[in-house]
């Protein structure tokens, strides 16, 4: 291992792998099928990064969200790695280079989404490539007993049929035993190895807390644990109001959704990451692949909508294993407002040949054509022109995503792309007849080097726009019609969210659905759901064992630190439960004190204990928070 730990410290700055990382690299570079199933922030990425960087060839890594994609390649070329990532936002052309270079090139990491895997383009890529590595990242996504199912991951199997020697590695954060079983089974893995990292949390104090006042509860949480938090809720709508309520209580907040554009999402991203602002207020399209790990607190004002989902997003928190907290806060009608969400996701099949009716007349497709092609789609024009609401839009688009019949990705950034197609006689000679471009060319040649002659290059406009001393808008018109003129490929900046006909169009009428799936998984997500409402509403069983058991681990002893095993404790520990109440209230009727103040003056053998005893005397009305976050005696 002593290559791997070579290319770790040299390209990542660790001097050790994190069990069972090691072991994981280990069966991957002896060619052996592999399934990694890591919690989140379990260091997943490396597993398949390291191998990549270690062996001659290109590893091909399956994910399922370009956002993700795009992230995982922006900080590897940050780290000098040659990788590319081919999607559905790019042009056919962008593609057609992009796998010349995976073919002819130095890329040692492509990333590629599934549905991209059935296109004739890249298959006959593929079978030229000199691949050393299958990674299939989300790998849960290819069982249907998974919460996040794809058919396009069915179809990765084929793969094996051009290059049957290539191992395969599959990464997921949450699986059941009959997912696992079925990955295995999906992916015709041979002789594989399974390493699994226990499902508990140990650093992780769980807790539901119930309440008629989600405001108040969730203030007091943030008052009683210091540092980087995360909020989440449903709505974009609710992370704008709840980011300003607590703004005005003093707590510098901020809030992220999928609606933000590209730069205000990155600035707050880096506002909340560099500790500038200390609560991200966000819906579930934030956190993945965000590397945080000093996250002290997560906490969930909607219930998920399963145990997976709260797992993976509860799991942000102490990812540097120091003492971190996941709270739901909730009162009943949040089970009722999950009951009607879910089923509301859950439309018939007459709604889902309307929808998609509705798609092939808004994009005027003739039938049989379309297959892979992408547009721009705003949710809310399509729904004025049709008169539907978007509440009910939604679920149906991401129903036909499940079918393999669109992919529906929502608002990711695409940068501004150039490439020159012109060959350099040609160009010299367009230039020479066409002095008005010349400057802009040369300007374009200058600045991205060589490259641009044979790839696409991100290009700044702002950043040309100055060069030549021209505005932005002069710099797109003359990049435009050098397009035009098939000089250069000019593609502006995107971040429009992106749908894409995976299947050529079809008879509405007759969707090549399959009922029996669509009822069974009916019957699994409203499953999931009730395990998510048990959870809440469980107030005997080790909040960290009740997932564990759900994940099919086996769990031996109490995690001792959420607030049943914590309840547990008081009641048979009331002794120590007064002798800190009194404690408590003696230190304060000398000072005013901080949590910490006080736990650093008691001292306490539980901590733990100690503090739900504060939040006990706090919730009694017995002490008190002030204005700087300061305990007072109140009786």
């Amino acid at each position: 291992m002593e290559e791997a730990l070579h290319i770790l410290k040299q390209y990542w700055g660790y001097d050790f792998f994190r069990p069972p990382q090691n072991d994981i690299i280990a069966s991957v570079t002896s060619g052996r099928d592999t399934i990694a199933l890591l919690p989140t922030g379990g260091g997943k990425s490396v597993c398949y990064q390291v191998p990549a960087l270690m062996q001659e060839g290109i590893c091909v890594v399956i994910s399922p969200l370009i956002a993700l994609m795009e992230d995982q390649v922006h900080q590897l070329r940050r780290r000098k790695v040659q990788c590319l990532a081919i999607h559905s936002g790019m042009s056919h052309r962008e593609i057609d280079i992009a796998l010349d270079n995976c073919v002819y090139g130095q890329i040692k990491l492509l990333y590629v989404s599934p549905e991209r895997l059935q296109t004739e383009l890249f298959q006959e890529r593929f079978k030229k490539m000199k691949v050393s590595l299958v990674a299939i990242d989300e790998a849960h996504c290819i069982s249907q007993w998974g919460y996040d199912f794809r058919p396009p991951y069915l179809k990765i199997c084929e793969l094996r049929e051009w290059q049957p020697r290539v191992p395969f590695i599959a990464l997921t954060a949450t699986a059941t035993p009959q997912v696992l079983a079925d990955i295995a089974d999906k992916l015709q893995l041979k002789n594989h190895q399974v390493f699994q990292k226990s499902f508990a949390r140990e650093n992780i104090s769980l807790a539901v807390r119930k309440t008629e006042n989600k405001d108040h509860k969730l203030l007091e949480v943030l008052k009683k644990v210091q540092g980087s938090a995360i909020v989440y809720t449903r709505s974009r709508k609710a992370t704008q109001e709840t980011a300003a309520w607590l703004h005005k209580q003093g707590i510098p907040t901020t809030f992220y959704h999928a609606g933000l554009s590209h730069e205000q999402r990155s600035e707050r991203q880096k506002e909340w990451i560099h500790n500038h602002k200390r609560v991200m207020v966000a819906t579930n399209a934030f956190g993945m692949g965000i590397d945080k790990e000093d996250v002290r607190v997560v906490v969930h004002l909607d219930l998920p909508e399963n145990p997976e989902s709260y797992y993976q997003e509860a799991g942000r928190a102490g990812r540097d294993g120091k003492k971190s907290f996941a709270v739901v806060i909730c009162h009943e009608a949040d089970i009722l407002a999950l009951q009607a969400k879910i089923h509301q996701s859950l439309p018939s099949l007459e709604y889902l040949k309307k929808i998609y009716q509705a798609l092939s007349n808004y994009y005027q497709l003739a039938f049989g054509a379309g297959q892979g092609e992408s547009f721009d789609f705003e949710i809310d024009v399509f729904c004025e022109r049709f008169a539907l609401k978007p509440a009910f839009v939604y679920p149906a688009l991401k129903k036909l995503e499940e079918e393999g019949l669109i992919l529906l990705n929502e608002s990711f950034y695409h940068p501004s792309t150039a490439h020159i197609l012109a060959d350099k006689q040609r160009l010299y000679e367009f230039q020479v007849a066409n002095a008005q471009f010349d400057p802009v060319i040369k300007t374009l040649l200058r600045s991205y080097g060589a490259s641009i002659l044979t790839d696409y290059v991100e290009i700044s406009e702002s950043t040309v726009a100055h060069s030549l001393r021209i505005s932005e808008s002069d710099l797109s018109t003359l990049l435009k019609k050098l397009s035009q003129l098939q000089i250069i490929h000019y593609i502006p900046t995107n971040e429009k969210p992106q749908l894409t006909f995976v299947l050529p169009r079809q008879d509405a009428n007759h969707l090549p659905v399959n009922k029996k799936r669509m009822d069974e998984r009916r019957e699994l997500i409203t499953g999931k759901m009730n395990a998510m409402i048990d959870y809440v509403n469980d107030t005997h069983r080790c909040r960290m064992n009740v997932l564990q058991e759900y994940f099919g681990e086996q769990p031996y002893e109490t995690c001792g630190v959420c607030d049943v095993c914590i309840d547990k404790k008081k009641k048979e520990n009331l002794e120590a439960l007064s002798d800190y109440k009194s404690q408590i209230f003696y230190l304060l009727r000398q000072k005013n004190m901080t949590v910490e103040e006080l736990e650093s003056t008691v001292n306490p053998d539980d901590h733990h204990l100690f503090a739900e005893v504060i939040r006990e005397m706090i919730d009694h009305q017995e002490i008190a928070y002030d204005d700087f976050w300061v305990l007072r005696r109140l009786k």
